[in-house]
């Protein structure tokens, strides 16, 4: 533990005074700056920050309207001035809503007429509300991305020098040495390290504990249903235990019992945070006494579009329904009202806005040939394979058939090959067309794996 603690720190030290600086200037990008001025917007008051968010939103859509052909088209067919939106933020509700089929559909006329010039990041969707879509930021964008997860982890008593643990999916292939390289360097960087799994089976989660318990990060980052795995595993062979202080949680819905079980049986601070590909991380848990995430407006302008079932009870002073939401820093693809997908409950609370319900992603855990696997590493092993552009996972007398909808001249034949490299006969493929995806539920929301009844159905 001392010996874990000393390794921790001084990497610590090394990485917030010399390499991440280094890193910084060498990669040509200014993240500390807008993590300082991310950390002085929290201190203001709800009303100022507010204000400075519609006038960002103004600018925002005033952009989109000069240099995107898309919106260029769309406010002359509706004749919609976006200079009023100075005038009152609420203009922009003349607006029709975005939506992944429209990225899909329209791709580079969503993009600024100047993209061709400038370096481009690419960033997936999730496929919780319908098949996945490509955003792209430039280089600023995602300095403001990592400035504000940043700017949240100092909040929250979780700043550069303190360690940090990231779980990571394991691949057969062996990455190029430069590849591999990159990564080590950014992990000093980070002050972070990695831990790449595969499956939830008991041998490897005593592996992935015994290895946590020797590195000592002081946050871990995980998809809830990984920690909550973890944690059902230290109960049955240790009772409790602890190897970090905070865990933090994303890329799915943290639910009650999974934030319960992961405080009590690894003895840690769980901090919630909601984020999407489309925008980075909105809101965050910044005070650990409250589930309550603080939204930032400064960063995303949100809106609740009206359903007919939230899935929450009306409560007096809040606003139920879907998010919608316009982020504030991505002029490479500007987003106006962009529908998550994602049912809320968005309060004012005294600091701020907060969304203290949610309905949201929920990540699957399928077996394959006895081995329960995360369908998010199944996603990043799809993605490996690569010319596939949406999957779902039927489940027919027990076997897994992975429903496939490929790119357009993707060899049938070399995405079988590959996936049955991984799993031999202990999976079935067939390829389908993305109107036979599957929706389920009573809000017919997407999913990855399908029960045997929703197969069925």
């Amino acid at each position: 533990m001392i010996l874990s603690a000393l390794r921790n720190g001084m990497r610590g030290i090394l990485a917030t005074s010399i390499v991440y600086p280094f890193a910084e200037y060498f990669e040509g990008r200014d993240i500390r700056s807008k993590t300082k001025w991310v950390r002085d917007e929290f201190d203001r008051s709800p009303a100022e920050r507010l204000s400075r968010a519609a006038s960002r939103l103004a600018e925002m859509v005033v952009f989109a309207g000069e240099m995107v052909p898309y919106y260029q088209d769309l406010f002359a067919e509706r004749r919609f001035d976006p200079t009023k939106i100075r005038k009152d933020p609420r203009y922009i509700e003349d607006l029709p809503y975005m939506t992944k089929d429209i990225i899909r559909e329209q791709g580079v006329r969503l993009l600024r007429k100047d993209y061709a010039s400038i370096r481009l990041h690419g960033a997936k969707t999730g496929g919780s509300t319908g098949p996945s879509a490509m955003i792209y930021y430039d280089q600023e964008a995602v300095d403001w991305s990592s400035a504000v997860t940043q700017a949240s982890r100092q909040y929250v008593g979780s700043p550069h020098w303190r360690s940090e643990l990231h779980f990571a999916s394991k691949f057969p292939e062996v990455f190029p040495w430069r590849d591999r390289w990159r990564e080590h360097v950014k992990c000093f960087a980070m002050n972070r390290d990695n831990i790449f799994f595969a499956t939830f089976s008991n041998e490897e989660l005593e592996a992935i504990w015994r290895r946590i318990k020797r590195i000592r990060p002081h946050l871990a980052h995980a998809h809830p249903s990984t920690a909550y795995r973890l944690a059902e595993h230290v109960q049955a062979t240790r009772g409790r235990d602890r190897a970090f202080e905070v865990f933090e949680s994303s890329g799915e819905l943290l639910e009650p019992r999974q934030r319960e079980r992961i405080e009590r049986v690894l003895q840690c601070r769980v901090i919630n945070r909601y984020g999407l590909a489309e925008a980075g991380v909105i809101a965050y848990q910044l005070q650990p006494a409250s589930t309550d995430m603080r939204f930032y407006e400064f960063y995303a302008w949100p809106e609740v579009r009206p359903t007919e079932d939230s899935g929450f009870p009306e409560i007096h002073g809040s606003r139920n329904g879907e998010l919608v939401i316009t982020p504030l820093f991505n002029r490479m693809m500007p987003l106006l009202r962009y529908r998550t997908g994602d049912n809320v409950v968005i309060a004012e609370g005294v600091e701020g806005l907060v969304i203290s319900q949610m309905v949201g992603r929920i990540h699957d855990v399928i077996t394959i040939a006895g081995t329960p696997l995360p369908t998010h590493y199944i996603q990043d092993v799809l993605d490996r394979v690569g010319g596939i552009r949406e999957f779902q996972i039927e489940m027919r007398e027990g076997i897994p058939v992975f429903r496939l909808v490929l790119e357009a001249e993707v060899d049938e034949n070399v995405v079988r090959d590959r996936i049955y490299s991984w799993w031999s006969d202990k999976v079935k493929v067939e390829f389908i067309s993305l109107a036979e995806l599957k929706l389920v539920g009573v809000r017919q929301k997407f999913r990855h794996l399908l029960p045997e009844s929703a197969s069925r159905s």
